[in-house]
């Protein structure tokens, strides 16, 4: 397996890494264990994981821990107590921890308010306590909701189409009122379809890269809810990397109290995806289609300016370039 997905020769191009000690909720899991990987790397005087393993897992753990600047904290964000164990003596935080599908969240409202509202003010609590530098957060495309303005712009979002677009959108309302209240200098950023090597191909409500992917090499049932025209700013995960490290370490003061897209700028549909990846597998394995998702957005596609003019962002690698190095990584893992 190759674990070497984000390679960078010390100093970081990204920022004064060294001497700086950073916390990565959710870091056992696919960004956050990509993060993780990226401050261990470039130097970083500690990278204290919390994770509580529900969406985490331990192959990730087992990448991190080859470096001495690595801790691991198993805790859960719905606990104050561990909330500010965890931000103890902690430069920065980079939270990703939260709870991610849409259709999940329609089943279990209640349960991805607890996690995704609760523990994210459980932590922005623990962040002020331990006057941490700056605090940085996943947000999520889906707070543009039904918007229906191309390309989305981060001032102009619609109602919210899912519980889980609703948590996320909480999120942006409290990270406004404690940078107000308790002045903490933060950001959220809105993730646009991240994709990439070590995502989640498993469960019923996987990523759907993965899920063509496995379905393609595996010759297993493979769907595509609709009619596959509806499209996507898919999003290579180095990109998601390259904003968190960027946003904590900025010396911008006009970069704070804002909220950004995290995407490409390009979008391709559900159907121009699945046959990439024939191609890339060269195969001519079928998908089913079936009926649209509850919740879904129908088209996507972002608007990054802002985040290029405030935090200097630039997305290095692009769908395709991204699709080709995601499925050499599941090749090899299903091989």
């Amino acid at each position: 397996m190759n674990t070497n997905i984000i390679q960078h020769n010390s100093p970081s191009p990204l920022g004064r890494i060294g001497g700086a000690s950073f916390l990565v909720t959710g870091g056992a899991g696919f960004i956050g264990g990509h993060i993780s990987e990226y401050l261990l790397k470039n130097g970083a005087k500690k990278v204290r994981v919390l994770d509580n393993m529900v969406n985490g897992f331990k192959s990730n753990i087992e990448i991190l821990k080859q470096y001495p600047a690595f801790e691991f904290l198993e805790g859960d964000i719905r606990n104050p107590e561990i909330c500010a164990q965890a931000c103890d003596g902690i430069d920065y935080v980079s939270h990703q921890a939260a709870l991610g599908s849409v259709p999940r969240s329609i089943k279990e409202p209640l349960y991805f308010t607890e996690v995704n509202v609760g523990g994210f003010a459980n932590m922005l609590k623990a962040a002020v306590d331990a006057k941490v530098k700056t605090f940085v957060y996943a947000s999520s495309s889906s707070v543009y909701g039904d918007e229906q303005t191309l390309p989305k712009k981060e001032d102009k979002i619609g109602n919210c189409l899912s519980p889980y677009a609703a948590t996320k959108k909480t999120n942006e309302l409290y990270a406004q009122v404690f940078a107000d209240v308790y002045g903490i200098k933060l950001m959220g950023f809105r993730y646009f379809n991240i994709f990439g090597p070590r995502q989640d191909p498993d469960g019923p409500y996987a990523a759907v890269i993965p899920l063509f992917v496995k379905g393609i090499l595996k010759q297993t049932p493979v769907y595509i809810n609709g009619d596959g025209d509806q499209t996507r700013d898919f999003t290579f995960v180095e990109n998601a990397v390259q904003v968190n490290v960027k946003g904590m370490l900025t010396q911008n003061e006009a970069a704070f109290k804002q909220v950004y897209n995290v995407a490409v700028g390009e979008r391709f549909t559900v159907n121009q995806l699945y046959k990439a990846c024939q191609t890339q597998l060269n195969s001519s394995f079928a998908a089913t289609y079936r009926e649209p998702r509850a919740g879904d957005i129908r088209d996507s596609l972002a608007d990054i300016s802002l985040a290029k003019n405030l935090l200097g962002y630039q997305p290095t690698k692009k769908f395709e370039d991204g699709l080709t190095e995601t499925i050499e990584y599941f090749r090899k893992l299903y091989s």
